[in-house]
């Protein structure tokens, strides 16, 4: 999905340069192409041979060295970038390219390119937060300059505070979603529901079910790195939410009903993936349920069907919703779409062993209200991710 990109790497001079190596080996593994550049500064910290061996070019440290080939070397990478990636960005290079400085291959290849510029800085705390770093970061982003910011720890130097290079994990997932090839939901706003929801028992026990809210992330980020404003509305999971979506957490189907009604005027695309518990006890104990010699009883009522509230309610939105079955999948999910009003529905069987709960698969069946449909055999949830949205821009 990124293949051919290219990302241009410039390492400064900090304790925090050998973690570019990481970010630079991640990127390549996403058949990311990379090229670096080191100031002098950033020699003194690692080997240039280190980042040559992973990016698999050649690294440029000194502006003056004889080229390799007949061309103007910064502004060969200039033009050559699709994002250049600054890690770690010091307080010097900042304020350089801040100031318009360009006094070395660097700042030059910044100066030089169109590319977004994204900077990872890392220093001491007090630096970091010192008001003219400061004034450089802000006059850097509203010239359209993307930050990432640092981590807090404990630093190098032994303070602790602000300052850490972010994880690196982190800075490899925004680069390649900066880099997403699809970019076709920017200025829509799209709302997901993901993972199970709770209908508490008493203060100690309540009843769930076995979704994991792997298949809503996917979706979540999916719609993310194509651009769009995404708000993720999930119950009780394990997972780290993504970056840059507005995310949400709840437990129970009231809480989720409350938060989607409320976000739901403004989306554009609503994609309810959320496994919501459709009963809950008639009545909920304030205290413990001691354990007796006789058999439990509880009594359940229905709880709110948030899916079909929305398509009572719904007017331009496109509404999305999903099928769990465990036999007459086609059948059943055709009905849901056409009782609750839906303009798609994504079906999966989940008595399958290899695609569905708490895996990192899925196959599924889409359907849309004017009778298409496309099957998706067993790919992982991010790319079923991918077909929903080619499937509803098409």
């Amino acid at each position: 999905m990124n293949s051919e990109k290219t990302v241009v790497v410039g390492v400064c001079g900090g304790i925090a340069a050998y973690k570019a190596l990481d970010v630079i080996s991640s990127l390549r593994k996403n058949n990311i192409n990379i090229n670096v550049i080191m100031t002098d500064s950033a020699v003194k910290f690692v080997n240039p041979l280190s980042f040559q061996s992973l990016s698999q070019n050649m690294v440029v440290t000194d502006m003056f060295a004889e080229p390799k080939a007949w061309e103007i070397q910064h502004i060969s990478l200039a033009k050559k970038a699709d994002l250049m990636l600054i890690i770690p960005a010091t307080a010097n290079v900042i304020g350089k390219v801040a100031s318009g400085i360009a006094d070395d291959m660097l700042t030059t290849t910044i100066m030089a390119s169109t590319a977004p510029v994204v900077f990872a800085p890392a220093m001491n705390t007090n630096m970091y937060i010192n008001p003219i770093v400061q004034e450089n970061i802000a006059k850097l982003k509203n010239l359209g300059y993307s930050f990432i910011s640092p981590a807090s720890g404990r630093l190098a130097c032994g303070d602790v505070g602000e300052g850490k290079l972010a994880d690196t994990k982190l800075i490899c997932e925004i680069v390649l979603s900066k880099l997403y090839d699809k970019k076709d939901l920017q200025n829509k706003r799209v709302l997901v529901t993901a993972g199970p929801t709770i209908a508490p028992i008493d203060p100690v026990r309540y009843i769930t079910n076995r979704s994991s809210g792997k298949m809503g992330f996917a979706i979540a980020e999916e719609a993310r790195d194509r651009g769009a404003k995404v708000t993720l509305i999930s119950g009780p999971t394990n997972i780290t939410p993504p970056f840059g979506v507005n995310f949400i957490s709840v437990k129970t189907n009231q809480e989720m009903f409350d938060k989607v009604i409320e976000y739901f005027p403004t989306q554009d695309i609503v994609i309810k993936s959320a496994a919501v518990a459709d009963y809950k006890p008639r009545e909920y104990s304030e205290q413990k349920i001691k354990k007796i010699e006789d058999d439990l009883t509880l009594t359940f009522i229905r709880d709110n069907d948030i899916l079909k509230k929305l398509g009572e309610i719904k007017k331009h939105q496109v509404l999305i919703g999903f099928a769990a079955e465990s036999n007459n999948l086609i059948e059943n999910a055709k009905i849901k779409l056409a009782n609750k009003n839906l303009d798609y529905i994504v079906a999966n069987d989940i008595t399958s062993e290899d695609a569905g709960f708490a895996v990192d698969e899925n196959k599924v069946v889409i359907f849309n209200k004017n009778g298409s449909i496309k099957q998706l055999d067993r790919m992982s949830k991010r790319l079923v991710a991918r077909e929903l949205f080619n499937f509803i821009n098409s």
